[in-house]
């Protein structure tokens, strides 16, 4: 059972951040799409959203590692 709860949450601490890493790279393309010529300010909002997104998976994988020790 202990094995089941771990492999659940990590399954929802990768899922997470992937789907917002597709979703802001779709909303990028389409942006940049529509405006080529703010390309750099959508380019620099895109990494700082997949920063922010990176970093909560990596953050629950860390809580996740240190409750089930």
């Amino acid at each position: 059972m202990r094995n089941l709860a771990i492999i659940s949450i990590m399954i929802l601490s990768t899922v997470g951040p992937s789907v917002v890493v597709g979703l802001v790279g779709y909303a990028a393309v389409r942006a940049v799409g529509r405006n080529p010529s703010a390309a750099s300010r959508i380019l620099l909002a895109m990494i700082v959203a997949f920063i922010f997104a990176e970093g909560i998976a990596i953050i629950s994988v860390l809580i996740v590692t240190n409750l089930f020790k």
